[in-house]
């Protein structure tokens, strides 16, 4: 691999692998509310947001950090109250009791207005309006949580690089380096220990927001229940336990609106959680040394990246299942598995688990992330054990790059109508 190109995917992981506090949905649209209001200057009188059925899926049944509460009303309030640009995916880091009580006494004016958009393409998409007096804003954010592509004061447009049409295209005509399996693999790999050091605070973060569901109770405490007495009475304490009762913990903790950070992968705390704690924890348990772990972590974020390329940051498939698909490979590394045996492991998750679907960031979402890490352990001891689903089954392919566009193709093309179903579901309840 070329130094340009190897620079370049360093350069993607950066920007992918970040912290962010609380569920990246409802925190994007604080996000953008936060730009409006800097834009405006002022608080405003009367905020609305327009959003996409994806985004919306994601935000209506989330906790928000340090609020206690669930949904995007408070978001939106505390966007433009406490909100700061700059801190991106972290834009409500400031928070304080005293804020708070602003932010519920401005839901309670009935200042904000939520409506979904029916009529984009893009499956993230986020339009806030702000307006006081005589003077409005507009902020939209698209593609990515924080990709901010159109900005404007009453009648100056500030910025904008937004088209229905052509933003797609524009995306593929960036820098951003085309990835495959090999290139994944051969980064993770061949890549300077030193340069991919960094790759370590997502252990950190991630090992620390799992830790503190000792503190407390939250959500469903799925990792409670692996580490129960009636569990462990069945499936054992073992490695295989701990690993799913980690990455259930601060999935836990997330979901419940903790306000602490995780670090996400490709806009989502639940992929970076996905990503990390099976191998972090697969990683201690075996006393693998730290250029492993690295190196595990890498190929395990990097696939992750790979396959939302094509996939798109939100589908109808469980970010969870995408998350532990990397997670496999990680852990067929550390196993001392060969290329061909990490390219089975993916192989095998995307046999195993295709079609689970994403209803939303709600606390459940803990289960899917330890029945996911649960398959990416089983997916990584039958690759060790050089058996793999074979391309006469569904829809594997020998070539693991095929595999994971037949997944991709999948979510992003034939289940936008179960998407669909489930928002209908979700907001007719």
């Amino acid at each position: 691999m070329d130094k340009i190109e190897s620079s370049n995917i360093l350069k993607l992981i950066k920007r992918e692998v970040i912290p962010a506090i609380g569920c990246t949905e409802p925190i994007a649209v604080a996000l953008a509310v936060a730009k409006a209001c800097e834009i405006l200057e002022v608080l405003p009188e009367k905020i609305e947001v327009s959003l996409s059925p994806n985004i919306l899926k994601n935000a209506m049944g989330v906790g928000i950090p340090g609020t206690g509460m669930v949904g995007l009303p408070i978001a939106i309030a505390l966007g433009a109250i406490i909100g700061k640009s700059a801190y991106k995916l972290e834009v409500l880091k400031d928070l304080t009791p005293e804020t708070l009580e602003k932010g519920k006494q401005f839901i309670d004016e009935k200042n904000i207005v939520i409506q979904l958009n029916e009529t984009t393409t893009e499956k993230l998409y986020i339009e806030a309006r702000c307006e006081s007096g005589n003077n409005k804003s507009k902020v939209i954010i698209a593609h990515d949580h924080t990709n901010f592509v159109y900005a404007s004061k009453n009648n100056t447009v500030l910025l904008d690089t937004y088209s229905e049409n052509t933003s797609k295209k524009a995306i593929d005509l960036s820098p951003e380096p085309k990835l495959n399996f090999d290139k994944v693999f051969n980064f993770a790999m061949e890549m300077p220990i030193d340069e991919l050091r960094f790759m370590l605070m997502s252990a950190e973060l991630n090992k620390i927001a799992a830790a503190e569901s000792d503190n407390g109770s939250f959500g469903h405490s799925v990792s409670k229940t692996v580490n129960s007495i009636s569990s462990q009475a069945i499936m054992g304490d073992s490695i295989y336990t701990r690993m799913m009762a980690v990455s259930a913990a601060a999935c836990d903790v997330r979901m419940a609106g903790a306000m602490i950070p995780v670090m996400s992968n490709s806009g989502s705390g639940n992929q970076g959680i996905a990503a990390t704690l099976p191998v972090v924890v697969f990683a201690d348990e075996t006393g693998k040394t730290e250029d492993e772990l690295i190196r595990a972590l890498t190929i395990s974020h990097l696939l992750v990246i790979y396959i939302k390329q094509s996939l798109g940051k939100l589908s109808a498939l469980c970010g969870a299942m995408i998350a532990a698909t990397g997670s496999a490979a990680g852990i067929t590394y550390l196993m001392g598995g060969s290329r061909k045996q990490i390219a089975y492991s993916i192989i095998n998750m995307i046999g195993n688990l295709t079609g689970m679907i994403c209803d939303g960031a709600k606390p459940s979402c803990a289960l899917k992330v330890s029945s996911s890490v649960s398959t990416a352990t089983i997916s990584a001891l039958m690759a060790m054990d050089n058996r793999v689903v074979s391309s006469l089954e569904g829809i594997a392919d020998e070539d693991v790059d095929k595999t994971i566009q037949n997944l991709t193709s999948i979510g992003s093309e034939s289940m936008n109508e179960t998407d669909k179903m489930i928002l209908k579901i979700m907001t007719t309840k």
